[in-house]
């Protein structure tokens, strides 16, 4: 009756491998797992350190059963449920961590291992920033080493390291052909339900005092804009946003969609074309330069002039955009639309008061809007981060007590002030300016560059832009925020203007971090056809692109095959020293024929010299050994060529 054979005990070295593959499997999950989990994971690994360094016994079976199901008992109380990606990811962490603490024997490694892998993939479900995958990177290299270490303990760490890194580099042509011709699906190669962008930061269709300024401390880039020509002047680069025309006496919103119009066409200026690569915010809204002239696919302009794709942006989208400055939008608005741009609630009186005497005494609408801004350039009001709080009658407070606001307090009171003078007027929400990368060229636009500003609608000129805070501090429009705000209050770390070396460092490597989301992150199907069709490929359809990707992987595998041979061959020293055997025994008609095992020539040499019996028995016992045995070394090697070259043949 056959027994079970065991599996070899993992050496030291063997163990100190899979514990470095899982503490760098695990670091990246940290931030995305809860608070719980992520300590018992570092008690578990430091516990399976402790009993490595001490040379302790493992935890018993039934102690390991017990956090099992504590654990998992945990998941499924944070969670509610077991099914899904961050219930299922936290379950293989719990599993990786507890599988180190019972590791006695090569195939429980080779469990680590898997997990390993498996994790690795994981790490892309909830980040894809090449920061994600160069540490994915290197410890995918380690895991590959570990590997090979369970099969070669006593090799060094070079060795292994070398074997990881061959390997790797075997499997990069495979890698570059799967990515160029596998066929893309539109949208996000990393799929993630809806909910998990619920944390995502950006513009809201809602505003109120202090939600923009609250925002404009992120220094996190909002998008990203590629011009085709020169980049406009900052006065023009106004990014149009989420457009607000209801208010409660504190907070203004959007309110329902209005239908799609067709994008104004009576400019006589010139048409600017720019790509936009913006981050997912779960939203509908994308940005374009006043005013949008033709939407992206996917994409409608709105009644407002907003540009709203579709469906919401859960993932980094590009799209195509043309604006035109020179536009004049809104000259056939509606009575209805007129209406409801005037409405305003019952509190406010003391402004309202001021709007409707600078009405009676200006005697036209643009005197009105001038005389308003006047008011705020005359007056001791100051552009600031930090506002103070404000109550129910928030305009009222702004305009007479505090005098102290951000971009959205200015927008809100002059918005407030024009309908209460009887002109059609509303709040625009967006990003004004911009930062270009001198590397790359791109525009990069951050969350600091969040803005509000004024439409009013004007008889002989329809909308017409009015950005109230460049009367307060012109510096935010022609030189960004940091520039506008007094000195010493909060800004976000690589925006303040006094860190220019760190700014150049951070040019770079956001060029660098670019060119991975528009050329891996954004490799959609519109790029791959592009790509293609620059390749030779007219017509890059499915069926096109499986045969082609079916044929180049067989022929890397036919090559690597035929260089893997040849190498073996031709490299390993004591298959060199055993052909130089069986050409010395050719002199006397013995040459090894190629379907000939050691063993056989040997056997078959003895029988027709039986003189060579002995020396050519341990001749080949050695080479077994050194070839398909544990034996290795210089020594054994220099003793099998020594031996070979001590044969002496006498021709008969």
């Amino acid at each position: 009756m056959a027994t079970k054979r065991e599996s070899p005990t993992l050496a030291r070295s063997q163990e100190l491998w899979l514990l470095i593959s899982a503490l760098l499997t695990l670091i990246p999950d940290v931030e995305h797992v809860p608070a719980w989990l992520t300590t018992a994971v570092a008690v578990a690994i430091a516990w399976r350190v402790s009993i490595w360094w001490r040379r302790a016994a493992l935890p018993p079976r039934w102690l390991l059963s017990v956090l099992v199901a504590a654990g998992s008992a945990g998941v499924f109380l944070t969670y509610r449920h077991f099914f899904g990606k961050d219930p299922g990811i936290a379950l293989l962490i719990l599993f990786l961590a507890l599988k180190l603490l019972e590791m006695r024997q090569v195939r429980d490694g080779l469990a680590v291992i898997f997990l390993c892998y498996f994790l690795l993939l994981t790490h892309f479900l909830n980040a894809q920033g090449l920061d994600i995958a160069g540490l994915s990177l290197a410890a995918l290299v380690v895991i590959t080493a570990a590997l090979a270490s369970l099969g070669h303990a006593a090799q060094p760490v070079v060795a292994h390291l070398r074997l990881s890194a061959l390997m790797l580099a075997q499997a990069a042509p495979f890698m570059l052909v799967l990515f160029l011709l596998f066929p893309r699906v539109q949208g996000p190669l990393w799929g993630m339900p809806a909910d998990a962008y619920s944390g995502m930061s950006g513009l809201s269709d809602n505003m109120s005092p202090g939600s923009i300024s609250n925002l404009s401390l992120s220094g996190e880039i909002a998008f990203r804009v590629r011009f085709d020509g020169e980049v406009p002047p900052k006065y023009l680069l106004y990014w149009r946003g989420p457009v607000l025309r209801l208010f409660d006496g504190r907070t203004w919103r959007s309110g329902a969609q209005m239908e799609k119009v067709s994008p104004p066409d009576t400019a006589t200026g010139e048409t600017v074309r720019y790509a936009v690569t913006i981050e997912p915010h779960n939203k509908h809204w994308l940005f374009a330069l006043e005013m949008p002239v033709a939407p992206p696919t996917g994409a409608i302009v709105s009644r407002e002039y907003q540009v709203l794709s579709k469906t919401p942006v859960r993932s980094r989208l590009r799209y195509e955009m043309q604006s035109r400055p020179d536009s004049l939008p809104g000259m056939d608005e509606s009575e209805a639309s007129l209406r409801n741009n005037l409405n305003l609630p019952a509190n406010n009186p003391r402004t309202r008061a001021l709007a409707e005497q600078w009405q009676h005494e200006a005697g036209d609408p643009e005197a009105t809007i001038r005389r308003m801004l006047d008011h705020f350039r005359k007056e001791n009001y100051f552009y600031t981060l930090t506002p103070p709080l404000l109550g129910e009658n928030s305009i009222d407070q702004f305009m007479f007590e505090t005098r102290r606001g951000f971009c959205e307090h200015y927008a809100s009171a002059f918005v407030f002030a024009m309908r209460a003078a009887g002109i059609p007027a509303r709040v625009v929400t967006g990003y004004q300016g911009g930062e270009r990368n001198p590397v790359d060229g791109y525009l990069i636009v951050r969350q600091s560059d969040a803005h509000a500003w004024a439409e009013v609608w004007l008889e002989s000129k329809g909308w017409v832009r009015v950005d109230p805070t460049a009367a307060v501090a012109p510096n935010r429009i022609e030189a960004g925020l940091a520039s506008a705000v007094p000195a010493g209050e909060p800004l976000p770390f690589l925006v303040r203007s006094d860190l220019s070396w760190l700014r150049q460092l951070r040019f770079r490597w956001e060029a660098v971090t670019n060119t991975w989301n528009q050329w891996v992150l954004g490799y959609d199907p519109v790029r791959q056809r592009e790509v293609l069709a620059r390749l030779g490929m007219r017509e890059p359809d499915w069926k096109a692109m499986t045969a082609a990707m079916a044929v180049l992987c067989g022929l890397l595998l036919l090559g690597l095959t035929v260089w893997a041979l040849h190498k073996r061959v031709r490299t390993d020293p004591t298959v060199r020293d055993w052909n130089n055997l069986s050409r010395k025994l050719s002199r006397i008609g013995l040459a090894r024929q190629d379907w000939e095992g050691p063993a056989d020539y040997a056997q078959r040499v003895a029988l027709a010299r039986p003189e060579l019996s002995g020396p050519l028995r341990a001749i080949t016992e050695l080479y077994i050994d050194l070839r398909y045995g544990k034996l290795s070394g210089k020594m054994p090697r220099q003793k099998l060529r020594e031996m070979i070259a001590e044969l002496k043949i006498a021709k008969v």
